[in-house]
């Protein structure tokens, strides 16, 4: 898990980490990460229309496909904001905001089954 002490958009965040994900069987990711399958060709985001370009029913097709696979993901990040200290500001101490998390994120696939 990698965290930032200012504020960083998640895909500059993602760049810095140099996270070798290329083993990955497949990486689901929103709109704003339109340049990860650039980089990962197994990235899958959704497809944007354009006035001069409106979408195929194929590609409204696979968008709802994977909207319907990322909303499961959306959930988790749900349950992660159940804990107050990070739906909110974090206040306390940042050297121990990434333990925190990580305990968290532990809890939670613990409560998964993962």
């Amino acid at each position: 898990m990698d965290i930032t002490v200012n504020y960083c958009h998640d895909m500059k965040l993602f760049k810095m980490s140099r996270r070798n994900i290329g083993q990955a069987g497949k990486i689901l990711a929103d709109s704003d990460y339109q340049g990860l399958m650039k980089i990962y060709p197994q990235a899958q985001t959704p497809r944007k229309s354009s006035k001069l370009k409106p979408l195929t029913a194929e590609d409204k097709a696979y968008n709802h496909a994977l909207s319907k696979e990322r909303s499961k993901v959306e959930n988790i990040f749900a349950k992660v904001e159940t804990f107050k200290m990070f739906s909110t500001t974090y206040r306390n101490h940042r050297k121990r905001f990434g333990l925190r998390m990580n305990l968290i994120a532990g809890i939670i696939n613990h409560e998964l089954g993962f």
